[in-house]
């Protein structure tokens, strides 16, 4: 029998790595370790800002009343998932990326004056020439403690998605503070920088070939055959 497959992702992402996983034929188990919630925040005069650089779901889901305003700018979306998320939401989608959010603002249109609307821990962007970017901080992610019953799980040997560095450096200290061995459970992460924010010590851990949730589990189902060859 193989390892079991889980995802930290905070809901609604850790239901929806549950579902495309069930599409390719990955049972993946939830276990959300951080909570999404919405942060008060100061929009500036709409007419400053030119169109919206989403470059998370969550910025639209807990963007508040205060983003309505800006519905009529359009958006610039880090990826398909968070487009399709904006587009459901009322706005328009002027491109949507395949990477990461600086690969995708290096590929814009100048000038242009953007608003950002990140979590409280976010990764900082170099603006090109004739792009500004206004930043306020719409959600912070709150960790929640592994529970007992997973520790458990991942004791007798687990494979794990990990979706960003924070959630890479939260799953690490939780393990070490429950006492769960490093060396029995595996990382499959998004990214070669969260993979390396889990640190050392696990018994595998390799970086999905780009970041998209497509390529992390066909990672995981590659990891899973592996790992179950020894």
């Amino acid at each position: 029998m193989s390892a079991p497959v889980l995802t930290i992702r905070p809901q609604p992402g850790c239901a929806q790595t549950v579902a495309a996983g069930s599409l390719v034929g990955l049972a993946i188990e939830p276990c959300p370790l951080f909570e999404i919630r919405p942060l008060a925040w100061d929009p500036p005069p709409p007419e400053r800002i030119d169109a919206l650089l989403f470059g998370s779901a969550n910025a639209v889901r807990h963007g508040g009343p205060a983003l309505d305003g800006f519905r009529g700018k359009p958006a610039y979306a880090v990826g398909e998932a968070t487009a399709a998320v904006a587009q459901a939401a009322g706005f328009t989608v002027a491109a949507a990326g395949r990477g990461n959010l600086q690969t995708l603002l290096d590929t814009l249109p100048s000038p242009l004056t953007l608003l950002r609307l990140p979590g409280a821990e976010h990764m900082p962007l170099a603006c090109p020439p004739g792009i500004a970017v206004e930043t306020r901080i719409a959600y912070e992610s709150v960790p929640l403690p592994l529970p007992a019953v997973t520790a458990a799980l991942l004791s007798n040997g687990a494979l794990v998605l990990l979706h960003s560095a924070a959630a890479a450096r939260h799953f690490a200290g939780e393990c070490d503070r429950l006492g769960v061995p490093r060396a029995g459970v595996s990382l499959a992460a998004l990214g070669p920088r969260i993979a390396a924010a889990a640190g050392e010590g696990w018994r595998a851990v390799r970086s999905a070939a780009e970041p998209r949730e497509a390529a992390l589990l066909a990672l995981a189902h590659q990891m899973c055959h592996d790992l179950a060859g020894g």
